[in-house]
């Protein structure tokens, strides 16, 4: 290692050892363990009590407030004999992160004495300090006051730390006069939307049909970086990424970290993870070697769409605090390191119904492929109606770094669907049908029918950002810092709207004197044809594709402060009003918020770079650049010819070129940041840190990076590239 700031080779190693005494236990003893799921109410909650927020959960119904007495009594008891000695209600507010308020359940008597309190009203709604949160102009600063409420959907658990453990109510948050200020709230009114939709469309063909779930499956990729390492660098502690650093010379180009053998102190801390998360019914199953080095990816099995993203939201707190055990820091940042693969968080999202049926599975029957083909079209039909939607739903300012970035997928949204399912679409479209329909036995005349199809039914394209992959559709384009809630919300909102549509235009064909299945198949033909351009089985990082999407009429919107333009489209606005989703305003202070998260990043970014530029890669470079004249002094006091030191002096002026140039754009940097930040119209602002500022990004590194390359491995600041890149 460079530099001495490393520390001891020993300490390493002990925390090495240390973190190889982990545990495996086995998954169905612990399990749940700290989730006070239905079954521990059975255990704790009379048995009207039970019967009565069981079917409130299924039905998704508001709860009495006797029954909250009940429940709160019975959470209590639960919590404090698990060890618990506070309780919080846990929310997901618009800063990205989630939040949470500690109560103790202790209180003082009117004797002097102290009891263990928990009532309804704690339970069922809380009034934390809502002015410091993101709002986006739906509230003055001054006005403080905000509610969570109990998503009763999503089972409470307790969290547990080195400082004792804390019962977890997640709730929905949302200010005074009701906007919602989080990611929760509109989520479940998306997954109202989509359960409704869905159940009426499903009824033309199983009126057994009653409820249709959104699931979801989020794979979660992150980096690992020792924490002495991380220490080190300021510009990973501020930003989560490196914003200089020259790339190792081995990367991921042997392809051999790839599914390779994951390292033992790795190991460790995934078995660790694993064993934490199933205690709080995060059901971790996949743990893998992603492409870069020191890139790993999770997985759970997939769950109902709130507590998927919930779990997810709670997972990622939960990597931290194990990572901290085992001496690491997780990187969630889309794009930590340039030169290596960034990270995802790709969203596998499929409709199951209460009877059981994947919605976007293949049957076996002639009727049931007819219901995956609805299904299945409409899904292509609303993300082609809506790609900007889609588009926006995973913008940011980190994600921003990945998209098209050769690794992942790149702006344009398109669908891959594989061969063999985007033939049977075109044979759909083309095929002649009969005028009238007689029976099952001959729906599919003139038309083929649908095999039925194994997961593997096609291939991966990891250049689409949006893949059907065997019973299910992948959105891969989404960031892996982000929360899923918002492109889920979308996306869940924009097939709703689909579906909705696509049952007006079959009820009126059926109004006219045509026949169901073949006013179904007709309105099913039409949008496959309508969608068509969306599709594209080829290679999404090619220069050919952006020409060809261009012609097409796809939009590429490469930046986040133009993509998220979208969501105050009037267009937009009266879609998420129609379904309840956002009010017009909540639809602009979204807007609003995220203009506001992306043009603050950048800024903290250049404030970073002007802070390590200056304090310590300048000095750094001024030092060796010193000892290298003191040098060529001492050479050419001695009477050596210019050849003796030509080597030196070539360095010397390489150092002063590229420093020079260094502090010259830094400067220049600064003060265009100065001067965006008089800006008063938020997406103007972000525009110009955008397209004024952020260039000035990479201008520095390229010089910064060929410094790295020439000045000393000793007096060189910050842990390089090859350093945090492996992990020993």
């Amino acid at each position: 290692m460079s530099n001495l700031r490393f520390k001891s080779v020993e300490a390493a190693v002990s925390r090495k050892n240390a973190s190889l005494k982990v545990e495996t236990k086995k998954a169905t003893d612990i399990y749940g363990k700290n989730v006070f799921s239905i079954a521990k109410m059975k255990d704790y909650l009379p048995k009207n009590s039970y019967k009565e927020l069981a079917q409130a959960i299924e039905d998704g119904s508001a709860i009495s407030r006797d029954l909250a007495e009940h429940i709160s009594q019975a959470m209590k008891s639960w919590s404090l004999s698990n060890g618990a000695t506070h309780y919080t209600h846990w929310f997901q507010p618009l800063t990205g992160s989630t939040a949470e308020k500690h109560d103790a359940f202790f209180e003082p008597d009117d004797n002097g004495e102290a009891i263990e309190k928990f009532t309804a009203d704690a339970l069922v709604q809380q009034e934390p300090d809502a002015s410091s949160f993101p709002n986006g102009g739906i509230r003055n600063t001054f006005e403080a006051r905000g509610y969570t409420a109990w998503d009763t959907s999503s089972p409470a658990f307790l969290y547990e730390t080195g400082s004792g453990k804390t019962l977890c109510i997640p709730t929905v948050f949302v200010s005074y006069t009701g906007e919602a200020l989080d990611y929760k709230a509109p989520l479940l009114k998306a997954v109202s939307a989509i359960d409704k939709a869905s159940t009426e469309v499903a009824q033309y063909f199983d009126k057994q049909i009653t409820k249709v779930n959104a699931s979801l499956g989020i794979e979660q990729e992150y980096f690992l970086v020792d924490l002495s390492l991380y220490n080190a660098r300021p510009d990973l502690q501020l930003t989560g990424r490196t914003l200089f650093g020259h790339m190792s010379a081995k990367g991921q180009q042997l392809d051999d970290h790839y599914f390779g053998a994951i390292p033992e102190r790795v190991l460790a801390y995934m078995v660790d993870l694993e064993n934490e998360a199933l205690k709080l019914g995060i059901p971790l199953k996949t743990r893998h070697n992603e492409v870069a080095p020191s890139q790993f990816e999770c997985a759970p099995m997939y769950e109902e769409i709130n507590l998927a993203i919930d779990h997810n939201q709670l997972l990622q707190n939960l990597m931290d605090q194990v990572a901290m055990r085992h001496h690491f820091k997780v990187l969630l940042h889309e794009k930590p390191y340039s030169g290596v693969n960034g990270s995802g968080k790709h969203n596998n999202w499929s409709l199951i119904t209460n009877t059981g049926v994947n919605l976007l599975s293949p049957g076996k029957t002639p009727k049931n492929n007819l219901m995956f083909l609805t299904f299945f079209v409409n899904t292509i039909k609303a993300v082609y109606e809506h790609a900007d939607l889609l588009r926006a739903s995973i913008a940011s300012a980190s994600n921003d770094h990945r998209l098209g970035a050769n690794e992942a997928p790149p702006a344009i949204i398109s669908i891959f669907l594989g061969s063999q399912l985007d033939d049977l679409l075109e044979e759909v479209e083309s095929a002649r049908v009969a005028k009238k329909v007689k029976s099952e036995a001959n729906l599919w005349h003139g038309i083929p029918k649908v095999p039925e199809l194994r997961l593997d039914n096609t291939d991966r394209n990891r250049t689409s950002p949006f893949a059907f992959t065997g019973n299910k559709f992948e959105f891969r384009a989404v960031g892996s810092s982000a929360n899923s809630a918002l492109p889920m919300t979308v996306l869940n909102v924009i097939v709703a709207n689909q579906l909705i549509e696509f049952k007006i235009e079959v009820d009126k064909q059926i109004k006219k004197g045509i026949k169901k299945d073949l006013a179904l198949l007709n309105v099913v033909r039409k949008y496959i044809k309508d969608s068509k351009s969306i599709r594209f089985e080829g290679n999404g990082y090619s220069d050919e594709w952006e020409k060809e999407a261009e012609a097409r009429g796809l939009s590429n919107i490469k930046s986040t402060p133009k993509a998220l333009d979208v969501y105050v489209k009037e267009e937009s606005i009266e879609l998420f009003e129609r379904l309840g989703i956002y009010t017009k305003r909540e639809s602009e202070a979204r807007h609003e918020i995220l203009l506001e998260n992306f043009y603050k990043k950048l800024q903290i970014e250049a404030r970073v770079i002007e802070d390590i530029v200056n304090n310590q890669i300048a000095p750094a470079c001024l030092i060796y650049q010193n000892e290298l004249i003191k040098n060529v002094q001492g050479l050419k006091d001695l009477g050596f010819g210019k050849e003796a030191y030509s080597s030196q002096f070539n360095f010397l002026e390489r150092i002063s070129l590229h420093v020079n140039t260094v502090l010259e754009k830094t400067e220049a940097m600064r003060k265009e940041r100065k001067k965006a930040n008089q800006i008063e119209d938020m997406r103007e602002k972000s525009i110009a840190y955008d397209e004024v500022v952020k260039p000035y990004f990479d201008e520095i590194r390229y010089h910064v990076n060929k410094l790295e390359k020439i000045v000393d491995d000793q007096k060189w600041p910050l842990p390089k590239l090859r350093e945090l890149l492996f992990i020993s």
